[in-house]
């Protein structure tokens, strides 16, 4: 499906002005009635330092304009679709983590200055290119065929020394092991999975209707059954 056709799903045909720069996408659109605000990426892009400072400044943009026009703070649609951080020394000497620290920080006073958060994974959404913006939202949503992993089975298999046979059997067991859109949603880290069946549209409509600022996703995962004892020791942590 081309990008094209995914944005009108998403957002109805002629309901959109999104702009592709590279591996940058940007741009406005309407959900329902309301105007939102789209910033993400595309292509599977490797998020290096270039692409770092464009997301945090589409989003001090946002935040700015809305605050000087003195209108209502819009809703911020992610669009992630990202293999992970770019793996060069040149972005390791520049200080990459740094520039994902920033966006983080960009996204929290977006959220704190009360535009709702919303993420959309697209394609991949792997490591740190999808935590330092994809993962920051309020509420995630994911299309069909998104592949979301922190790190693949064989790659995890060379760092960890465990064998990757060992590796699949405890994937079966555990979501936590387990790369996948489905095994994050049992984890809570994805809200919903929409099919091609669904109405995108709709969908996309009824999440930003959902969209909460407490962070619910511990309480999630508990109840799905794919993360047992993060909700339970935070509740401990609250309450010694």
């Amino acid at each position: 499906m081309n990008g094209q056709t995914m944005y009108d799903r998403l957002f109805g045909a002629d309901a959109h002005t999104l702009v592709a720069d590279g591996l940058f996408l940007h741009g406005t659109a309407r959900i329902g009635t309301q105007e939102v605000a789209v910033i993400g990426t595309l292509d599977h892009a490797a998020i290096d330092v270039s692409i770092a400072l464009r997301i945090a400044e589409a989003v001090l943009h946002v935040v700015r304009d809305d605050a000087a026009d003195g209108k209502p703070p819009r809703p911020i649609v992610f669009m992630a679709d990202t293999q992970g951080q770019a793996l060069s020394r040149h972005e390791e000497l520049l200080g990459l983590n740094g520039y994902f620290a920033h966006i983080v920080r960009c996204v929290d006073l977006a959220r704190r200055q009360g535009h709702r958060l919303l993420t959309v994974i697209s394609g991949e959404a792997v490591s740190g290119g999808f935590l330092a913006y994809g993962l920051m939202a309020d509420r995630i949503c994911a299309l069909p065929k998104s592949q979301v992993r922190v790190m693949d089975l064989r790659a995890m298999s060379r760092v960890t020394k465990i064998s990757l046979e060992r590796l699949e059997e405890l994937a079966k067991q555990s979501p936590v092991f387990a790369p996948g859109a489905e095994n994050y949603w049992r984890m809570g880290g994805i809200h919903e999975l929409w099919s091609e069946d669904d109405d995108w549209s709709a969908c996309l409509a009824a999440a930003l209707g959902k969209v909460a600022s407490s962070d619910d996703r511990a309480a999630i995962g508990l109840e799905r059954g794919g993360r047992l004892l993060a909700a339970p020791t935070a509740q401990l942590v609250a309450n010694p």
